[in-house]
């Protein structure tokens, strides 16, 4: 095997790729404040000192909001590129597709409404 500019045009991207990828991270090590005491070990929480443990357990609805505002906006992404392409189609039959796409996302949120997902449950203190 003969040794040429795309070999080493390959490991030197390969090189440049790996010190792009972990050149942030070691300078980081090296580079960032160290300071030992005070809060250092206590969960973030916008500055402000928390109440309880880091652990505390979460309601159900926010991971239902999260995994249907994540199933919508995967939704979103699909009409992006057939908006873009419709113009250039001629016939019904995108246009039909389309709707059934549409179709289906709106009898999703009827149910989830129907089921009452979207009422938030209030808390007593």
């Amino acid at each position: 095997m003969v040794f040429n500019w795309l070999h080493f045009a390959i490991i030197l991207f390969l090189v440049a790729g790996v010190l792009f990828a972990c050149g942030p991270l070691i300078l980081a090590r090296l580079l960032a404040p160290r300071a030992k005491g005070g809060d250092m070990h206590i969960p973030y929480e916008c500055g402000m000192r928390p109440y309880g443990s880091a652990w505390t357990l979460w309601g159900v609805s926010y991971y239902v909001y999260a995994l249907i505002f994540l199933a919508f906006d995967v939704d979103v992404l699909y009409l992006f590129p057939v908006s873009a392409a419709y113009r250039a189609v001629r016939g019904w039959l995108p246009f039909i597709e389309v709707f059934v796409f549409l179709l289906f996302l709106i009898l999703a949120v009827v149910y989830f409404w129907a089921k009452g997902v979207f009422a938030w449950p209030r808390r007593m203190k």
